[in-house]
């Protein structure tokens, strides 16, 4: 009899093994939030994907990500419905990628769901939306490539680049609350030290563009710094058009920008907060709170020139400077 139980309670054993064996594995499930649209995404959202491979995850087979995209400037509406659509998709995190405004919408969307910024240029600490780099509280932490000594070194990067520049016009969007101070504190301190004189044009709107590039050929300025956000990131390629025409020497804060024809790239090494994005994921899905994950900023950055732009220009780019770039367009 008690042989009988012993190999009824094996086989019963058995079968809750198989059973258990048979039950899928919960696939961690993303969501990807933009502010901007599915082609000026691109880039980042590709490089977040392979820098998530590299941990392991692969999508469609281990993890899934679920994208959404507002479509640029001025559809925050849009922003909060697709946040509120992702914490309805029951997803593990949101990986935001875009400034304040598409932080806000998956904040307010969710109180308890891990936000992982993906590397956006803004402060968070001063934007209010953590409470700290070291402890940022709450359920949103992640990548800021905010730096504020990178104005006065873009500043400085193309003054050693182009030396006759002496005027310099500031392009930056004046309702973007962590660009603004930069632009009014930080480039006229270093612009006095490097000699120049900054002409800051603002832009609030797609529509102003047409109307500052006026203004402008009439000012004539000798270069031009191009300032960050989501204004400036959304219309980059008309910058660098404008600039082309002008055959105006410009530093920009998007290496999309140098790619298609601007002159200099400098700031935060892109590649590497992507691979921080996967990071921040990784720990998250492992267990660790968003609120004990310190908001990084960037420690390597990168230069890239764009010689054949030199080149177009008529500009000689000095051999010191050529031999700092990290990247050298021909």
């Amino acid at each position: 009899m008690k042989v009988i139980i012993v190999a009824l309670c094996a086989l019963l054993f058995a079968l809750f093994g198989s059973v258990q064996a048979q039950q899928p594995t919960k696939v961690p499930r993303i969501g990807y939030l933009s502010s901007s649209d599915a082609a000026t995404e691109s880039t980042r959202a590709e490089a977040v994907r392979l820098a998530l491979r590299e941990l392991g995850y692969i999508e469609g087979q281990n993890i899934a990500i679920a994208y959404r995209y507002a479509g640029g400037r001025g559809n925050q509406g849009r922003a909060d419905q697709l946040a509120s659509e992702l914490v309805r998709l029951k997803v593990d995190i949101i990986v935001v990628a875009g400034g304040a405004p598409a932080i806000r919408s998956a904040m307010n969307a969710t109180k308890t769901i891990p936000i992982v910024m993906a590397g956006v240029g803004i402060d968070p600490v001063k934007a209010g939306l953590v409470e700290s780099l070291a402890r940022p509280g709450g359920n949103l932490t992640g990548v800021s490539i905010l730096s504020r000594q990178m104005g006065g070194k873009r500043l400085e990067l193309l003054k050693e680049a182009v030396p006759r520049i002496v005027r310099v016009a500031v392009l930056y969007d004046a309702a973007s609350p962590g660009i603004v101070p930069d632009v009014k504190e930080v480039l006229p301190v270093a612009a006095r030290e490097l000699g120049l004189t900054i002409l800051p044009w603002e832009v609030r709107a797609a529509d102003d563009f047409d109307r500052v590039f006026a203004a402008m050929r009439k000012q004539r300025p000798d270069g031009l710094y191009m300032a960050g956000g989501r204004l400036m990131h959304d219309n980059q390629k008309r910058i660098v058009g404008f600039a082309s025409k002008m055959r105006l020497p410009a530093v920009y804060p998007y290496t999309e920008a140098v790619d298609s024809g601007g002159l200099i790239y400098y700031g935060a090494d892109l590649a590497e907060s992507y691979r921080r994005v996967a990071y921040y994921v990784d720990k998250i899905l492992k267990g660790v709170k968003p609120a004990d994950l310190p908001v990084e900023q960037p420690t390597k950055f990168e230069l890239v020139i764009n010689l054949k732009t030199a080149k177009e220009f008529g500009l000689t780019i000095p051999q010191r400077v050529l031999a700092r770039a990290n990247k050298v367009i021909r």
